[in-house]
């Protein structure tokens, strides 16, 4: 097996494949999303927003439940679409989180001198809470029945071949509800599979298939090949593209519990699906031009005083400008206040470190200790080549020696580069494990939470507080 080492600084990722390969591949993506969270949403909105008709006057505490309910749901990942689609199993958690936004604007509300009464506002909570329960029973049947009609299904390849895979493919064949279509399997050997379905190719040929066939989703059933094989071939670049979709083992003699979905009585888990996906970028988004644009207001009579020291002490070209990997692999300039002299282009792609260079002006190593030099990437937060919170940017020829060495290195580009990180607050940062921090990176990216960029957010003000890791 080859090590996976996709082109990670190329502007276009998607330059190798055909433009109506790029076409379909967005397509069905763009459909997946329009008829799962961005129906149901904007009708959770609609719903919450609902007693503004009759109780106009209470405009703020309405619109305070509704943004704050949207978030709650958003950040436990409730608009990810589940395979079993049903109101009864999402029920306690949606009606959690409504309770708990509620309970919260209640609070404020009684804590205000001369604010609307409590009682009237939580009758006004309670009849929109039935409202989105009412939503969420209607946008449910649309899911169902745009499955049922094939306008929402995803190609799937089942992994394994045994009677657990056979009878995954049987109910899926029989049952669209699900939205998965079987195209069919691949394992090392014919075996019950092939009764309902087509072999495709042995384990080692999945990467391949996923790209021949255009598949979305990847289904491990009962492959007998060894799990560390079967992570190597799921981690491939096609393959690691689409969602993992997997049956636990030993499922016939425990209960799968923790938020596990099913087909038919066949438990199912989803795997390496990152949480920073779909909505949770847009609020991700949003977060960052909210903050990054309060920051820069914030911190310009900061900015304007370093700005001057360097140029005071070193002359004209306030602003250091290096090209760095940002998401997808995409090249952008990111921006610091100069802490050196300047260096020839190449030597400043390809030093490592410059922590001992003498080149370093005294008010440089000032700014570095204090990560100072980094305020002016807060621009490039807000126009979009970074994020608050994320892998650091690297350069170019360091990214393509580390995913060639580094286990998942490259996968830190799945998002956006931030500003601070969860492996930078973890104190790697400078000379430390490149391993280590990739494996950081990723488990940021897959255990997301608006809440994790707070905390990681307000670790990071601590450190430059303290002047910690400089």
């Amino acid at each position: 097996m080859t090590a996976l080492r996709p082109a990670p600084v190329t502007r276009d990722t998607n330059a190798s494949k055909k433009p109506s390969e790029r076409r379909g591949s967005r397509t069905r993506r763009f459909l997946w999303l329009i008829r799962a969270w961005m129906i149901v949403l904007p009708v959770d909105a609609i719903m919450l927003l609902m007693p503004l008709l009759w109780a106009p006057d209470e405009y703020v505490a309405i619109i305070s439940m509704t943004a704050l309910s949207l978030f709650l749901i958003v950040d436990r990942g409730r608009y990810h679409a589940r395979l079993h689609v049903s109101v009864l199993d999402e029920l306690p958690s949606l009606v959690a989180s409504l309770l708990t936004a509620a309970a919260i604007v209640a609070t404020g509300i009684a804590l205000l001198p001369e604010g609307p009464m409590v009682t009237a506002f939580m009758k006004n909570a309670a009849i929109a809470i039935v409202l989105v329960v009412i939503g969420r029973i209607i946008t449910s049947q649309l899911i169902i029945f745009s499955r049922r009609r094939r306008y929402s299904h995803h190609r799937t390849v089942v992994i394994g071949g045994g009677q657990t895979a056979a009878e995954l493919i049987r109910i899926l064949k029989q049952h669209q509800r699900y939205g998965l279509s079987v195209v069919g399997f691949v394992d090392d050997k014919d075996a019950a599979a092939s009764m309902v379905s087509e072999r495709l190719g042995n384990i080692s040929d999945l990467d391949s298939v996923v790209t021949r066939y255009r598949v979305d989703v990847l289904l491990v059933a009962d492959s007998a090949v060894p799990e560390r094989t079967l992570v190597e071939e799921v981690r491939a670049p096609a393959s690691s593209t689409c969602d993992l979709l997997v049956v636990p083992r030993m499922h016939q003699f425990r209960t799968v519990s923790g938020g596990s979905d099913h087909i038919g009585s066949i438990p199912i888990m989803r795997i390496g699906n990152p949480r920073l996906s779909g909505p949770a970028i847009t609020v991700k988004r949003v977060f960052d031009i909210l903050v990054s644009g309060t920051a820069l207001i914030l911190v310009s009579p900061i900015l304007a005083v370093c700005a001057l020291a360097v140029r005071i002490d070193g002359g004209p070209g306030v602003i250091f400008r290096q090209p760095r990997v940002g998401r997808n692999g995409e090249l952008f300039d990111c921006l610091k206040l100069r802490s050196m002299r300047p260096a020839t282009s190449a030597e400043s792609a390809t030093n490592w470190s410059i922590a001992t260079d003498n080149r370093v002006s005294k008010v440089g190593r000032f700014l570095r200790r204090t990560s100072l030099d980094e305020l002016p990437q807060l621009w490039n937060i807000l126009r979009g080549d970074m994020s608050l919170v994320g892998p650091r940017p690297e350069r170019p020829h360091f990214v393509e020696q580390f995913s060639d060495k580094y286990d998942r290195y490259a996968y830190r580009h799945r998002v956006k580069v931030g500003l601070t990180g969860l492996a930078q607050v973890s104190g790697l940062r400078g000379d430390t494990s490149i391993a280590d921090r990739a494996r950081y990176d990723n488990y940021y990216i897959e255990n997301w939470s608006l809440w994790l960029d707070v905390k990681i957010i307000i670790r990071t003000f601590f450190e430059v507080v303290f002047a910690r890791g400089r």
